[in-house]
């Protein structure tokens, strides 16, 4: 069976090499746009890119403001700070994610609190999450509180794992229930969408990750997308020092952030935008071969796109029947030229996280022992 895996991939990529999971591909102007930031010496925080890169995206996720980032981590940390996140709240977030949300959490000194994901999304569960607070909160003036740690419960972050929305319909409405704020960490999700809205655009803020393996690069790279100009344009003024334009004078307004992404790297992620559709069609492409494909196993299970959404299929991944075929199918593909990788550690598991509250994470656990991501670069 693993035997039969390997040799599709290999076939599937048209490569008797090793198979990477995810690798960028730069097939555009990322060379023109890179000379021309090198030849005109607008390599730094100042350049047309990055206006541009941040336009390109607000037009594409339909976003009324875009505003660039060095990495989605630093776009995380932002878009807590301009919710009005503050040491000792509390954040509603999931533990089946990467550990750059949990992060985020903790620069500022607020508390994440586990809850479990849906089967059919991999994403924070707004059942789950409404039965926690129902069990645990309680509203005085408008303020969310946890009854027990008498913390407030300022905000939920949801992850759109591997690019699949979650059910952002039913979590505005829970949020809005309780009076917290829905920033959304679609790190992974540029190009997905939920009822034809693009993700990122359902809270106050949303941030996008750029990393060298994410659909498009920048090499590294965030941004965050508002539906508030007037919020936007403040988060553009914090993460470039809080500096007033003077033309000559040195004049900060508030504690600022250096948060700006470099014209050069902007550029690439110009280049980039220029293919995105082209991207998002290829790997549509490849995951329906996979579930092709593994449409013919009994124990192996193609991870699909959520209803009413398109996924962006940033990474695919497959559901085994339990932990120990999951080893034995890392085990064989890693050995035999093609990189597998399970599913992130569950952040409760980890000794920094190990004392926040969670729910029973059903799902969660379910999920860390079944889940093996397969290789997902786009082929050219």
């Amino acid at each position: 069976m693993f035997k039969d895996i390997v040799d599709f991939v290999h076939q599937l990529y048209k490569t008797e090499e090793f198979v990477p999971l995810h690798v960028p591909r730069f097939v555009g102007n990322e060379k023109k746009y890179l000379n021309e930031c090198i030849d005109t010496t607008f390599v730094s925080s100042v350049g047309k890119f990055v206006d541009r890169f941040e336009e390109m995206v607000a037009e594409y996720t339909g976003a009324t403001k875009a505003v660039v980032c060095v990495n989605g981590t630093n776009a995380l940390h932002m878009a807590m700070l301009l919710v009005g996140v503050e040491r000792d709240d509390e954040i509603l977030t999931q533990a089946l994610t990467f550990i750059a949300t949990c992060n985020a959490i903790s620069y500022i000194g607020a508390h994440p609190v586990f809850i479990d994901v849906d089967k059919d999304t991999m994403g924070l569960s707004p059942v789950a999450v409404e039965k926690w607070l129902n069990e645990n909160a309680e509203l005085k003036n408008g303020v969310c509180f946890n009854k027990h740690t008498r913390r407030i419960i300022k905000a939920c972050i949801p992850m759109h794992t591997f690019g699949h929305p979650v059910h952002l319909d039913e979590l505005v409405a829970v949020c809005n229930k309780y009076g917290l704020e829905l920033i959304e960490d679609a790190a992974e999700s540029l190009g997905s969408f939920y009822k034809g809205k693009h993700t990122g655009t359902f809270g106050k803020v949303g941030a996008i990750s750029f990393n060298g393996n994410k659909t498009i690069t920048t090499g590294g790279g965030g941004m965050l997308l508002f539906n508030d100009e007037g919020l936007g344009k403040f988060a553009k003024h914090l993460t470039t020092q809080a500096k007033v334009p003077h033309r000559w004078e040195f004049v900060h307004d508030h504690v600022g952030y250096n948060y700006r992404m470099p014209n050069i790297n902007a550029a690439l992620g110009c280049a980039q935008m220029e293919n995105l559709e082209k991207f998002l069609s290829n790997k549509r492409e490849i995951a329906e071969q996979y579930k092709a494909f593994f449409a013919n196993f009994t124990d192996i299970e193609f991870f699909y796109e959520p209803k009413d959404c398109r996924s962006n299929y940033w990474l695919n991944a497959v559901l085994v029947k339990d932990k120990e075929m999951q080893q034995e199918f890392l085990q064989y593909t890693n050995d035999n030229g093609i990189m597998t990788r399970p599913i992130w550690g569950l952040m409760n598991k980890l000794p920094m996280f190990s004392s926040c509250q969670t729910d029973k994470l059903e799902n969660t656990l379910w999920f860390e022992e079944r889940v093996v991501n397969i290789p997902s670069s786009v082929r050219l």
